[in-house]
């Protein structure tokens, strides 16, 4: 089980994030980074990575689609998100919203034919999306120094232990257990998927950023850890403060991106 979690991690996450980019900037000495001179030749591998053969997929993937399709595409896989969303949600002692999650998914995976549409939401049950990632910061657990995964990029160990624990949990992967010939080509396959659509979600995102960057590095750095310091611990109650919109979740980046622009 964890090898394939691994597996599917470096498949995923990499693929939607983090293209990552050579640095041409100075190396900054901040305590949210202490592991800097180790980060940025991660960061410069993931970059090569992404320019290479992510980023090309994923444009590919973008001129033969229309996004109608992508849409039904990205709607499916958040639907498949949702049994995990409703887990987090009672960790967090929200039962009711945890319910509503599960009637989003049954109504979604039926009705919605297998998620591509989201009738649920027409039926007073709007998304609510929660990951572990969540629970932990409002378990009031630091998010710890920040890190720069293989393929996987901009992470935290706080976040990078509710990635591993979401795909450990995926549905499909329990769906699939018995059959392992089934099983492994499942996983790879939803992998796959997961990857490029996030990708192609982050064209247009990441690409600006870039643009505007002086050190590329730096502003993604900044960006994932103002976005980590919305999730709040139970026990404060102080107003959030100002913060880039940048949600690194497949949903959301579209309209971080208008933001941005604006």
């Amino acid at each position: 089980m964890l090898k394939l979690s691994i597996k599917k991690m470096i498949a995923v996450s990499g693929v939607a994030l983090l293209a990552a980019c050579a640095s041409t900037g100075q190396h900054t000495d901040s305590a949210e980074d202490p592991f800097e001179s180790i980060n940025r030749p991660i960061f410069e591998f993931n970059y090569q990575a992404d320019k290479y053969v992510i980023k090309p997929v994923a444009k590919g993937y973008r001129a033969i689609t229309t996004p109608f399709v992508r849409e039904r595409v990205s709607s499916v896989l958040s639907n498949l998100q949702e049994p995990v969303s409703a887990g987090n949600l009672l960790l967090q002692g929200e039962p009711v919203a945890m319910t509503k999650s599960l009637g989003r998914f049954v109504l979604n995976s039926t009705l919605g034919l297998a998620g591509m549409f989201d009738v649920a939401e027409g039926w007073g049950l709007p998304k609510r999306e929660a990951t572990f990632n969540e629970t932990f910061a409002k378990w009031c657990i630091p998010q710890g120094p920040y890190l720069v995964l293989p393929l996987i990029g901009p992470s935290t160990p706080r976040a990078a232990t509710g990635l591993a624990l979401e795909f450990v949990f995926d549905p499909v992967y329990w769906g699939t257990y018995n059959d392992a010939n089934v099983h492994d080509k499942a996983s790879w396959g939803l992998a796959a998927v997961y990857g490029i659509t996030a990708r192609e979600q982050a064209l247009d995102l990441l690409d600006d950023l870039e643009r505007n960057s002086v050190d590329y590095y730096t502003t993604l750095r900044s960006a994932y850890l103002q976005n980590q310091s919305k999730l709040r611990c139970y026990r404060d109650k102080s107003e959030e403060t100002a913060a880039y919109d940048f949600d690194f979740g497949f949903e959301e980046e579209g309209e971080a991106f208008d933001e941005m622009d604006q």
